[in-house]
């Protein structure tokens, strides 16, 4: 299957059932395909290699899309173990409702909610902070408030590319080298923390599309340094603190090379499952889109232009025309689900309040316009509902984040 902005018929009859499925409802909305998610599900799976999948929660921000995913009260079904939290009020909430492995992504400074982690031997059981410096760990122990508590940490580690002066990758932890991470650890350790694990997201490979070939040899390039490193950072840490629960590494664009590294014990996706427009030009897997938003045609100000209400839904990361939402079709009651040869218009791209796209067929008033995002869970942010619809055309609503009145941050 190939992407809406290339697609197939299968791609049309998928996105005529979403739009039959949802007739009755008053756009904006979000809609999701059931079956593209199972299939998204298997293959992120499949392309583990046997390594647990750990679900990156800010990707998806559903509590009943996680729970579809991982099985009723977050369970571990075949493929799946845990949860990688992206707050730490989050991760809390997670836990509180019966996630059992909760890693928080990143560093936390939120004094109470460590408190209330490091304090509640339930919660303090389930969540493992994510920590790389030492200003970290002063806050973690003032937080738990006694020598007594041994607080999970993992240890963020650089997974970036570095190249002379130039760095490839995200700006993230100090800690590269493996007698730098070999030391953090054993100072966390003589400090009475429990250093149960270490991370590694090598963003330059997961976060970046298969572009061109300088692209795709930097990739390759980038994951035979990591492999080497990250082996010298493991044996150098379990050598301080024994053997490590945890060896995370991966997105849903490197699932394959992380996972053939005997060092990592699993990988984290989460964008995958709805397989937004930025997963598009990757050659190591095929995206299905399982995640679109419909917005009203409420103008024409040419025969080939229309106008929709909203559709500044613009991703996170830098500024481009790669974060804007994709068009990719336009329906009604009469013609069904038209692809229409759909564009942003560039002097004026998505709107705050009105989008207009250029068709090369007809659009009227009162028709809807089928959009992707650029990004996966980020539109939860501005929609109450995601409705699902299943194969057979049945349909449910089930809550975002937003719409369960959680503000995590």
């Amino acid at each position: 299957m190939t992407s809406l902005l290339g697609r197939t018929s299968h791609d049309v009859t998928a996105l005529s059932r979403i739009s039959a499925a949802t007739a009755h409802l008053e756009p904006p909305f979000a809609a999701v395909d059931a079956d593209a998610l199972a299939v998204n599900a298997a293959d992120l799976v499949r392309r583990g290699s046997g390594l647990p999948v750990r679900v990156a929660s800010k990707s998806v921000r559903s509590r009943s899309v996680l729970e579809r995913v991982l099985g009723q009260g977050f369970g571990t079904p075949p493929g799946f173990h845990g949860i990688m939290a992206y707050s730490p009020h989050e991760a809390i909430w997670l836990a509180e409702l019966g996630a059992e492995d909760v890693l928080l992504g990143y560093p936390t400074v939120d004094a109470g909610a460590l408190t209330a982690i490091t304090r509640d031997r339930v919660l303090s059981g389930r969540i493992t902070l994510m920590v790389d410096d030492v200003a970290h760990l002063d806050r973690i122990r003032a937080a738990a408030g006694s020598d007594l508590v041994k607080p999970r940490i993992c240890i963020d580690v650089d997974a970036s590319l570095r190249l002379g002066p130039l760095h490839l990758g995200v700006r993230r932890s100090p800690l590269r080298e493996p007698e730098q991470v070999a030391q953090f650890a054993r100072t966390a350790k003589d400090r009475g923390f429990r250093v149960v694990g270490v991370m590694f997201y090598e963003a330059q490979i997961a976060g970046l599309p298969d572009s061109n070939i300088a692209v795709e040899l930097m990739k390759k390039v980038s994951a035979s340094e990591l492999k080497d490193r990250r082996s010298a950072v493991v044996d150098a840490v379990t050598s301080v603190v024994g053997p490590l629960e945890i060896v995370n590494s991966g997105g849903t664009g490197s699932l394959e090379i992380s996972s053939a590294d005997p060092k990592v014990t699993e990988v984290t996706a989460g964008s995958g499952l709805f397989s937004p427009t930025l997963f598009d030009k990757y050659t190591a897997f095929t995206a299905h889109p399982a995640l679109y938003f419909a917005l009203p045609v409420v103008r024409k100000p040419t025969e080939k232009i229309a106008t929709v209400f909203g559709g500044g839904y613009i991703a996170s990361g830098p500024t481009s025309r790669s974060r804007t939402p994709s068009p990719v079709a336009f329906s009604n009651t009469l013609r069904g689900v038209v692809q229409g040869g759909l564009k942003l218009l560039r002097n004026e791209g998505a709107g705050e309040v009105q989008t207009p796209v250029t068709s090369t067929d007809i659009i009227e008033i009162g028709d809807r316009v089928w959009f992707r995002h650029a990004k996966a869970g980020e539109i939860c942010e501005r929609l109450d509902t995601l409705h699902i619809v299943e194969g057979d055309g049945s349909i449910s609503a089930v809550p975002t984040y937003r719409g369960e009145g959680k503000n995590f941050g």
